[in-house]
Protein backbone atom coordinates (compact mmCIF):
# COMPACT_ATOMS: atom_id res chain seq x y z
CA UNK A 1 0.00 0.00 0.00
CA UNK A 2 0.84 3.42 -0.50
CA UNK A 3 0.02 6.26 1.85
CA UNK A 4 0.27 9.98 2.21
CA UNK A 5 0.13 12.30 4.97
CA UNK A 6 2.07 15.61 6.19
CA UNK A 7 2.40 18.38 8.82
CA UNK A 8 2.58 16.03 11.68
CA UNK A 9 4.63 18.50 13.69
CA UNK A 10 6.22 16.20 16.14
CA UNK A 11 7.49 17.95 18.91
CA UNK A 12 6.22 21.36 17.98
CA UNK A 13 3.73 23.05 20.66
CA UNK A 14 2.48 25.65 18.08
CA UNK A 15 -0.16 23.38 16.88
CA UNK A 16 -1.75 22.62 19.82
CA UNK A 17 -2.62 26.39 19.92
CA UNK A 18 -2.54 27.41 16.09
CA UNK A 19 -4.27 24.00 14.40
CA UNK A 20 -6.49 23.41 18.03
CA UNK A 21 -5.64 20.01 18.05
CA UNK A 22 -7.43 17.84 20.97
CA UNK A 23 -4.18 17.32 22.95
CA UNK A 24 -3.02 18.59 26.61
CA UNK A 25 0.52 18.43 25.96
CA UNK A 26 2.78 17.16 22.86
CA UNK A 27 4.00 14.05 24.65
CA UNK A 28 0.25 13.32 24.36
CA UNK A 29 0.08 14.69 20.71
CA UNK A 30 3.18 12.70 19.59
CA UNK A 31 2.35 9.62 21.26
CA UNK A 32 -1.02 9.43 19.38
CA UNK A 33 -0.18 10.14 15.69
CA UNK A 34 2.88 7.79 16.04
CA UNK A 35 -0.08 5.34 17.45
CA UNK A 36 -2.23 6.07 14.59
CA UNK A 37 0.71 5.75 11.42
CA UNK A 38 1.54 2.37 12.64
CA UNK A 39 -1.85 1.03 13.05
CA UNK A 40 -3.04 2.53 9.78
CA UNK A 41 1.08 1.73 7.89
CA UNK A 42 2.59 -1.67 7.91
CA UNK A 43 5.99 -2.69 7.75
CA UNK A 44 6.24 -3.02 4.25
CA UNK A 45 3.68 0.01 3.17
CA UNK A 46 4.81 3.60 1.49
CA UNK A 47 4.40 6.49 3.31
CA UNK A 48 4.94 9.79 1.20
CA UNK A 49 5.08 12.50 4.07
CA UNK A 50 4.59 15.93 2.45
CA UNK A 51 6.53 18.25 4.80
CA UNK A 52 6.85 19.52 8.36
CA UNK A 53 7.61 16.04 9.90
CA UNK A 54 9.14 17.24 13.04
CA UNK A 55 10.42 20.49 14.85
CA UNK A 56 14.51 21.22 15.52
CA UNK A 57 13.59 20.68 18.77
CA UNK A 58 11.39 18.04 18.56
CA UNK A 59 14.24 15.35 19.35
CA UNK A 60 15.96 12.90 17.05
CA UNK A 61 14.64 12.62 13.73
CA UNK A 62 16.37 8.92 13.26
CA UNK A 63 14.93 7.68 16.23
CA UNK A 64 11.47 8.78 15.24
CA UNK A 65 11.04 7.53 12.01
CA UNK A 66 12.77 4.45 13.13
CA UNK A 67 9.44 3.89 15.33
CA UNK A 68 7.04 4.69 12.53
CA UNK A 69 6.26 1.74 10.00
CA UNK A 70 7.05 2.02 6.34
CA UNK A 71 9.55 3.01 3.69
CA UNK A 72 9.21 6.86 4.14
CA UNK A 73 9.90 9.56 1.28
CA UNK A 74 9.79 13.42 2.51
CA UNK A 75 8.61 16.36 0.34
CA UNK A 76 10.58 19.32 2.12
CA UNK A 77 8.21 21.16 3.86
CA UNK A 78 8.75 24.86 5.26
CA UNK A 79 9.41 23.74 8.96
CA UNK A 80 11.83 20.67 8.13
CA UNK A 81 15.41 21.39 8.97
CA UNK A 82 18.70 20.09 8.00
CA UNK A 83 18.22 17.72 11.27
CA UNK A 84 15.26 16.13 9.47
CA UNK A 85 15.84 16.22 5.66
CA UNK A 86 19.67 14.62 6.85
CA UNK A 87 18.25 11.59 8.94
CA UNK A 88 19.49 8.36 6.85
CA UNK A 89 15.96 7.08 7.84
CA UNK A 90 14.32 8.56 4.72
CA UNK A 91 14.04 6.44 1.20
CA UNK A 92 14.26 9.95 -0.99
CA UNK A 93 14.20 14.05 0.10
CA UNK A 94 13.09 16.22 -2.32
CA UNK A 95 10.70 19.47 -2.51
CA UNK A 96 8.58 18.42 -5.49
CA UNK A 97 7.32 13.98 -6.78
CA UNK A 98 5.48 13.50 -9.79
CA UNK A 99 4.78 9.52 -9.55
CA UNK A 100 2.10 7.33 -11.24
CA UNK A 101 -0.06 5.22 -8.85
CA UNK A 102 -3.57 3.47 -9.57
CA UNK A 103 -3.71 4.77 -12.90
CA UNK A 104 -3.50 8.30 -11.67
CA UNK A 105 -0.47 10.80 -12.35
CA UNK A 106 -0.07 12.62 -8.97
CA UNK A 107 1.95 16.03 -8.22
CA UNK A 108 3.07 16.10 -4.97
CA UNK A 109 4.14 19.23 -2.85
CA UNK A 110 4.18 20.69 0.27
CA UNK A 111 2.23 23.65 -0.83
CA UNK A 112 -1.40 23.67 -2.84
CA UNK A 113 -0.79 24.54 -6.54
CA UNK A 114 -3.48 26.42 -8.48
CA UNK A 115 -2.12 24.71 -11.52
CA UNK A 116 0.00 21.74 -11.74
CA UNK A 117 1.36 19.19 -14.71
CA UNK A 118 -1.15 17.37 -16.64
CA UNK A 119 -3.77 19.44 -14.91
CA UNK A 120 -5.93 18.87 -18.01
CA UNK A 121 -5.22 15.64 -18.04
CA UNK A 122 -6.80 14.71 -15.12
CA UNK A 123 -3.74 14.66 -12.47
CA UNK A 124 -3.80 15.23 -9.00
CA UNK A 125 -2.68 17.44 -6.54
CA UNK A 126 -1.44 15.95 -3.06
CA UNK A 127 -0.35 18.59 -0.51
CA UNK A 128 0.18 19.74 2.83
CA UNK A 129 0.87 23.11 4.21
CA UNK A 130 -2.51 24.67 4.79
CA UNK A 131 -4.09 22.48 7.87
CA UNK A 132 -7.32 21.16 6.15
CA UNK A 133 -8.29 25.11 5.79
CA UNK A 134 -7.78 26.51 2.00
CA UNK A 135 -10.38 25.52 -0.01
CA UNK A 136 -9.17 22.50 -2.61
CA UNK A 137 -9.47 23.39 -6.66
CA UNK A 138 -10.85 19.70 -8.25
CA UNK A 139 -8.68 17.07 -7.98
CA UNK A 140 -6.67 18.64 -5.31
CA UNK A 141 -6.11 17.31 -1.65
CA UNK A 142 -4.94 18.03 1.49
CA UNK A 143 -3.32 14.90 2.91
CA UNK A 144 -1.81 16.36 6.26
CA UNK A 145 -2.79 15.15 9.75
CA UNK A 146 -5.06 17.73 10.44
CA UNK A 147 -7.80 17.15 7.79
CA UNK A 148 -7.48 13.65 7.65
CA UNK A 149 -8.15 11.85 11.47
CA UNK A 150 -4.71 12.80 12.37
CA UNK A 151 -2.96 9.61 10.33
CA UNK A 152 -2.07 8.25 6.65
CA UNK A 153 -4.26 8.17 4.12
CA UNK A 154 -4.53 5.87 0.55
CA UNK A 155 -5.12 7.99 -2.59
CA UNK A 156 -8.60 5.16 -3.03
CA UNK A 157 -9.67 6.82 0.44
CA UNK A 158 -9.66 10.76 -0.77
CA UNK A 159 -11.01 10.09 -3.82
CA UNK A 160 -14.17 8.44 -2.85
CA UNK A 161 -15.01 11.36 -0.19
CA UNK A 162 -17.01 13.40 -1.44
CA UNK A 163 -16.21 17.21 -1.33
CA UNK A 164 -18.49 20.38 -1.93
CA UNK A 165 -16.03 23.44 -3.08
CA UNK A 166 -17.08 27.43 -3.37
CA UNK A 167 -20.38 27.95 -4.60
CA UNK A 168 -21.75 24.46 -3.64
CA UNK A 169 -19.78 22.72 -6.31
CA UNK A 170 -19.17 19.21 -6.34
CA UNK A 171 -15.29 19.03 -6.17
CA UNK A 172 -15.29 15.17 -7.04
CA UNK A 173 -14.38 13.48 -9.79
Amino acid sequence: MIYFTGDTHFGDPRVLRLDKRPFANMVEHDHVLIRNWNQTVGTDDEVWHLGDFISASGGGCTELLARLNGRKHLIVGNNDPTTTTNSPGWESVQHYAELRHDGHHLVLCHYAFRTWNQMSKKSINLHGHSHGKLKPLSRQYDVGVDGQELRPVTLEVLLQRKRVGAGGKDMHD
